[in-house]
């Protein structure tokens, strides 16, 4: 199934998950809500922090959908979503431990592709047209937070170091297992590390480099449909000679 990527636009809010609607862990700093983690109306900040955004500084988010649906009346299906703003709009990422993101740098701050078909390879495409959007900005960069494999272990600890515990805190449902993006696939995407670290790294992606991330992305793409093909049995495959790809 090709997804057809849109920037997200207001009216099409209710269009994203249940989950997307709800998660605030970038967009509200917990230390502003004292002993209270839980917010009234998470769906109202969310919605209240996107207008702000695109009143302030432009589109800040992707929306991938299915084909348009046969019925008129219904809405195409949403495959996924990613978000991205300048860092002085997102309070959760002045808490990190490898804060501040770069002066010139956009951040990237949360993706989800919805499972189904295609769901392997829509990741890449997101990220392919959020540099796409930039560059015709005149943006020159885009950084982002990882999550490395160590932090579900972190997680489970009985305490965590003081630094961490502010990008730990969860929000709601929120949490940093499920609302960062992992470390290895920015960095499978062309994505590198600016600023080390054992649990969140920080990332950055040059857009000034002509076409270099566009190429980085579709040899990200064919390492993934590579070992797809290796992965799928013979059985289910085509006849011998036929392309391995082919799904």
């Amino acid at each position: 199934m090709t997804a057809r990527i849109t920037p997200l636009r207001l009216e099409a809010f209710d269009q994203l998950p249940k989950h997307a609607r709800r998660c605030v862990f970038w967009e509200v700093d917990p230390a502003t809500l004292g002993h209270d983690d839980q917010l009234a109306d998470p769906e109202f900040e969310k919605e209240a922090w996107l207008s702000m955004v695109m009143l302030e500084w432009g589109s800040c988010g992707l929306l991938a959908t299915a084909p348009p649906p046969e019925s008129a009346h219904s809405e195409p299906a949403c495959l996924g979503y990613a978000f991205y703003a300048p860092p002085r709009t997102v309070p959760r990422a002045h808490r990190f431990p490898t804060a501040p993101v770069s002066a010139d740098a956009v951040l990237l701050t949360s993706m989800r592709v919805e499972p189904g078909p295609g769901a392997d390879e829509l990741p890449y495409s997101l990220v392919a047209r959020v540099v796409d959007e930039l560059v015709r900005r005149g943006v020159r960069a885009l950084e982002a937070f990882g999550r490395t494999d160590s932090v579900t272990e972190l997680i489970n600890a009985p305490s965590a170091e003081p630094d961490l515990q502010p990008v730990l805190e969860v929000l709601g449902d929120c949490s940093a297992e499920h609302c960062v993006i992992a470390a290895d696939f920015l960095l499978d995407v062309g994505f590198v590390v600016v600023a080390p670290h054992p649990y969140f790294p920080r990332l950055r992606l040059e857009l000034d480099k002509g076409l270099g991330w566009k190429a980085e992305v579709e040899a990200a793409l064919e390492r993934l449909l590579e070992v797809a093909a290796l992965q799928q049995p013979v059985a289910a495959g085509s006849p011998a000679g036929s392309s391995a790809r082919s799904r």
